[in-house]
Order: C-alpha cells, then sequence, then structure tokens
C-alpha cells in the first residue's frame, strides 16, 4: 500500500487529514506554493436552479478550509456554461434557462456562500466572478482559433464525461461537447486576471480539470494545479444529497432548518464519522471521541453532527430551534410550532384516507407506499399506530391548534392543518 504524501502545507495537511483528497496533479509544487504563500483557487458552480443542494457542499467546505488556511478562494458562477451544460454524468441535454433566470439564480445562490466564506477586498477574503463576463464576449472563430488548436477530439473522446455517456448511446450535442473547452478556458481567464493557480472539483470533474490545468501550463507557462475531492457515496451506496422526497437543498426557502438538521441526524451510522470531518468545523480529537461512543451514543454524534452543520449554513438558533423540535416531537412526543406544516383543503383532510394525507402531506410516495407503511406498523396519526391506511381522518383528529400530525417510521414528521 503506498504511503500517503506528508505536506508541509497548513493547507493539504489539513484536507488530507479530514478526508478531501482524491487526486492531485502537481502535490508537491502545490504543497511548496501553500507552504509559502497565498493561493488563489477556484470551484466552478453552474447555477441551474435557485439554490445548490448537499452535494455541492463538500465543493463549498473546501473553499473555506482554503480560506481558513489563509488562502483565497474564488467562487466561480457559471452565468455562461449555465447555457450550455456540463455532460457529466448526465444521459440527457439540460433544459436551457434564459439571462435573467440564470441571473436571478446567482443571486440567491450567493447567499449560500456568505454563510461559509467571508467576501471582500482582502487579499485572502473570497470574490464570485462570473464566467458569462469573458465568455459571452468570445467570437465564434475567435475562440476556436485561440483555444481549439489545444485540444484534441481523440483526448476529449476518452474522458468520463464524454466516453460514459457514448457508451450508455445517449446523444451528446455539439453544444455540451464544448463545455470542457469552456471549463479550461474559465481557469486561464482566472489565471490571468486573478493569479488563480488552483481550481478544485469532484472526482467526475478530473478531465476538465486537468484540461484546464494543461491549457494554462502550455499557453501561459504559469503554474497551475488540479485537485479532486472522492465521489461522495453514503454508506448505502446512494447518491450524497438524494433522498425519497427529493434533494437536499441549501437554502431555506427550498428546505426548511428542521428538514436540514433531520436530514443530519438520520444519516446512516457508518457516515457519521467522516460526515464530521467534511462537513463540520468540530476538532478532529472531538470527532473522535464522538466516533469512540458505544451503542446507542451514535445518537449523540448524530445529533451533534446536525447540529454543527446546521449552524453553519442557518446559524446557532436555527439549529437550536430544530434539535428542540425534533426532540419534542420523536422523544417526548410534543407538538413543536417548528415542525414542517402542510396546509390541505380541509375536505381533502376530513373523511379522506389517512394514507391519502399522508401522500398529500409529502410523508410518502403513493397511497400504496402508505397503506404498507400502515400495514407493517409504520404510519401513525397523532402518535398511534395506524393498522388501516384506508382509515377515514375524522374532525375529532384535529388538536385544539388546528393540526394533526403524522408519522412515517421514526424519522419523518409533519403536521397537517386543514383550511
Amino acid at each position: 500500500m503506498t504511503a500517503e504524501p506528508a505536506f508541509k502545507s497548513d493547507f493539504l495537511k489539513t484536507l488530507q487529514a479530514r478526508g478531501y483528497i482524491h487526486q492531485i496533479t502537481h502535490p508537491a509544487e502545490l504543497d511548496a506554493a501553500a507552504a509559502s504563500g497565498i493561493v488563489t483557487g477556484y470551484i466552478g458552480f453552474d447555477a441551474t436552479a435557485p439554490s445548490l443542494h448537499v452535494g455541492s457542499l463538500i465543493q463549498i467546505m473546501m473553499l473555506r478550509r482554503l480560506q481558513q488556511a489563509g488562502h483565497r478562494p474564488i467562487v466561480l458562477m457559471g452565468g455562461g456554461t449555465t447555457k450550455v451544460g456540463d455532460p457529466t454524468g448526465k444521459d440527457a441535454s439540460r433544459p436551457q434557462l434564459t439571462d435573467e433566470t440564470i441571473q436571478a439564480n446567482i443571486a440567491s445562490i450567493r447567499t449560500v456562500f456568505e454563510k461559509f466564506l467571508v467576501f471582500g477586498d482582502g487579499p485572502t477574503d473570497a470574490v464570485m466572478v462570473d464566467n458569462d463576463d469573458w465568455l459571452s464576449t468570445y467570437g465564434y472563430i475567435q475562440f476556436l482559433r485561440e483555444y481549439g488548436t489545444h485540444f484534441t477530439v481523440n483526448r476529449m473522446l476518452a474522458f468520463d464525461s464524454v466516453r460514459l455517456r457514448l457508451e450508455r448511446e445517449q446523444p451528446m450535442t455539439f453544444l455540451e461537447f464544448n463545455y470542457m473547452l469552456m471549463q479550461s478556458v474559465d481557469f486561464l481567464e482566472l489565471n490571468r486576471k486573478l493569479g488563480c493557480a488552483l481550481q478544485m472539483g469532484g472526482s467526475d470533474q478530473w478531465g476538465n480539470i486537468v484540461s484546464g490545468v494543461d491549457l494554462v501550463r502550455r499557453v501561459d507557462h504559469r503554474a497551475a494545479f488540479g485537485l479532486t475531492t472522492p465521489l461522495l457515496t453514503t454508506a448505502s451506496g446512494g447518491k450524497m444529497g438524494k433522498t425519497a422526497q427529493g434533494a437536499v437543498w441549501l437554502n431555506a426557502e427550498q428546505l426548511s432548518p428542521y428538514d436540514y438538521w433531520q436530514f443530519w441526524r438520520n444519516v446512516d451510522d457508518a457516515d457519521v464519522g467522516r460526515f464530521l470531518r467534511l462537513f463540520t468545523d468540530l476538532p478532529l480529537d472531538e470527532i473522535a471521541r464522538l466516533e469512540a461512543l458505544p451503542g446507542a451514543g451514535v445518537n449523540e454524534a448524530k445529533k451533534a453532527l446536525a447540529d454543527a452543520a446546521t449552524t453553519l449554513l442557518h446559524g446557532a438558533d436555527a439549529a437550536a430551534h430544530a434539535r428542540g423540535a425534533a426532540e419534542a416531537a420523536f422523544e417526548q412526543g410534543r407538538l413543536s410550532v417548528a415542525l414542517p406544516t402542510v396546509e390541505l383543503p380541509t375536505g381533502e383532510v376530513i373523511g379522506a384516507m389517512v394514507a391519502a394525507v399522508a401522500t398529500r402531506a409529502g410523508l410518502t410516495a403513493s397511497n400504496g407506499e402508505a397503506r404498507r407503511l400502515a400495514q407493517g406498523g409504520g404510519l401513525r396519526l397523532n402518535d398511534a399506530a395506524v393498522a388501516d391506511g384506508a382509515r377515514p381522518i375524522e374532525t375529532a383528529d384535529v388538536n385544539a391548534d388546528g393540526v394533526l400530525k403524522l408519522a412515517a417510521g421514526k424519522k419523518k414528521i409533519v403536521l397537517v392543518r386543514p383550511v
């Protein structure tokens, strides 16, 4: 087994100790640069929705680690590349968004980065830039003449983002095929404008990142480095941030702090230590202590993870509020105004099957799933198990506060308010 390199820079030592590193293009050079001065590094994020989801959080935390180690992070928003769409891991082309939608998405996404990074004009302050500022200025012939000669179709076809798509016999448009060139030019532009020497991203971006590193070194003969994180999956093999209810969004408008806290509280036991290292600022010795808790102590470690992760994104008050609501609902059987509340027309609640209301409230994907859950003892109405999902909800099930409490299993709970 090959021993891990002994890094000298605080930045790479931290990344290594917390499990962020998968591949580095020039590890010794990057380590020396990070140990001797300020390194400017970037990660790109396309603006396909008003919020990023938790699958992007490892990249946000990488920028945070970079700044914590005394270096300068750049958040590159893909106002230009969003118009094309990254084909990596996709079997279909993305829908094309208007310029207005893209800019609104960028403004919304920025509010999340402001929770994790310090923006400003100082030497290590974060900056946010938009690649539309330069990509949209190129004429087609100019772009091809300046950069097309540095890329071979042979090599592009060999990269996973292209090869796997073609192996699945899914069409790739020429528009998407250009994405690699555009991302490489981003690195070159950031190197020239802001002295950016490091591009980071997930392991699926390795081909795009290496192409950018090569372009900077070949065209301007300047130092450039690439670093990727491991592909992040859960212990059960699932994709990080994907649940039966959909994406775990980072903006509170898309997902409440309570639901965000619950996501971390409910991670697989085997993921707790790894996620504590990646997604919180807790010291490594404290994480080791939490990992070593015996038996049911893993639940305390999960709560520590949920508290720390939610505090970073939504603040300490929101985290404490979410934890209090969860403990009241699940451990003490009490209602809390902080629990997710769904308003449904009274006619769709009173007299309706419990299974149907559970589905309308988002607890289950279908009435059939809700009925099966009830048969297994996992569907509860006002903390009492419902054996028959076809049981109608009655007026008496609504409490004095005008709500009824539905729970699916031990981890999902919602208040339903007939209106």
